[in-house]
């Protein structure tokens, strides 16, 4: 049965009228050209397509559609400043854990939600949250980096 939904994406108000059996994932890709949010697993388990939903981390290849009415989405494409990177994507970055940015796009959002919500996250809490995410290109250890160089910078903008 066909479903319309409005919600907010990257502070843009959308209207979707979608097949009743689509996903979150489905509606961003296939109906707004939201690209930047990958299907890696169709299944819940490598954490390609998380987007942050109403201020929290969500896996986007089981979000149902009927949810997310009335709903803040937040997804890769809302986190940059026109050209200019957001310090998460900057960290990962500069600390080389940046291969083929097929996972890449899901750790970001991830950690957006994590650090927006929580500034202070423990590195503990930091792994727990990468640890919900698969990459077969990259060095974990890179990664942590990047996520630990993020959170310091993110810090200091918000003390200077």
């Amino acid at each position: 049965m066909a479903q319309t939904v409005t919600f907010k994406v990257n502070g843009v108000e959308r209207t979707v009228h979608a097949a009743g059996w689509e996903k979150l994932l489905d509606v961003l890709r296939l109906h707004l050209g939201l690209t930047g949010t990958k299907c890696g697993c169709d299944d819940y388990t490598c954490g390609a397509c998380v987007v942050v939903v109403n201020g929290k981390a969500q896996r986007a290849c089981s979000f149902p559609l009927k949810k997310i009415e009335g709903s803040q989405v937040v997804t890769i494409e809302g986190v940059a400043d026109g050209e200019h990177l957001h310090p998460i994507q900057q960290a990962l970055i500069d600390a080389g854990a940046v291969q083929c940015g097929y996972c890449i796009p899901g750790i970001v959002m991830e950690l957006y939600a994590l650090l927006e919500s929580k500034p202070d996250a423990s590195r503990d809490e930091i792994l727990d949250a990468l640890d919900k995410h698969m990459c077969r290109c990259t060095g974990y250890e890179a990664i942590l980096e990047g996520a630990l160089l993020a959170q310091a910078r993110m810090r200091k903008a918000r003390a200077g």
